[in-house]
């Protein structure tokens, strides 16, 4: 890999977040890595944008983007991938759920050589707070997933789905929502891309604290799969 770029992007959807953003925020910039954080606000109505302008203004390396309107995750991503100089991009939540330490080992086959694509793998890790239903619901997708691409993962509703960012870019991602953990999966299983997997942590939320996936997101997650398997 050439070093005249950063060695990972970090793309980071913000949806009012103000009361995790900050942490989330340390734990990431504490990895020793070469990096650039590029935050992704998606009109937030709280002060996730101020504290993200506060930090940028602070480091050079970490870049905010602002939507002028809610657009979903989705979205997001791709407001972030626009702006990704890194070598390799990860996509990283702005809760707590997912360990940034986990950065290393999810690297490391990439700048190895050794394969194009990581995915971070919950049910192969450390984790807790996992609802039964949003388990099961998971696995069905996955599972899906492998039938219809004839793969075998264990965790295609990852955040943590890395890359080198030329793939990821070509991917012409266009789901605004949370279909876009399907298309990401299904597109870069379609070009011929393998999925090499790691064991990550996983701290979910509680439905209290929010945000879990919805059944109506998983009925448009099996849309997707589907969609992306058959078009040409």
């Amino acid at each position: 890999m050439t070093t005249d770029r950063p060695l990972i992007s970090v793309i980071m959807p913000c949806y009012n977040e103000e009361s995790t953003l900050l942490s989330i925020l340390d734990k990431v910039k504490a990895i020793n890595l070469d990096k650039e954080i590029i935050a992704v606000d998606d009109h937030s109505s709280d002060n996730t944008l101020k504290l993200l302008q506060a930090e940028a203004a602070r480091n050079p390396r970490f870049k905010v983007v602002s939507h002028p309107t809610n657009r979903g995750k989705g979205a997001a991503v791709r407001s972030g991938l626009a702006h990704a100089r890194g070598q390799i991009t990860i996509i990283q939540d702005a809760d707590l759920e997912y360990d940034p330490n986990d950065y290393y080992d999810l690297v490391q086959p990439i700048v190895d050589g050794r394969i194009d694509v990581v995915f971070g793998s919950r049910f192969a890790g450390r984790h807790t707070g996992m609802y039964f239903w949003n388990a099961i619901g998971n696995k069905a997708l996955t599972f899906l997933t492998n039938f219809l691409f004839n793969c075998w993962i264990s965790d295609m509703e990852t955040c943590y789905k890395v890359m080198r960012t030329e793939i990821i870019r070509s991917l012409n991602l266009e789901s605004n929502d949370f279909r876009l953990e399907p298309e990401i999966t299904a597109k870069v299983l379609k070009r011929g891309h393998r999925i090499y997997e790691v064991p990550v942590s996983y701290m979910g939320r509680t439905y209290e604290e929010g945000k879990k996936m919805k059944p109506s997101q998983g009925f448009y997650a099996i849309l997707a799969l589907f969609k992306y398997r058959l078009i040409p």
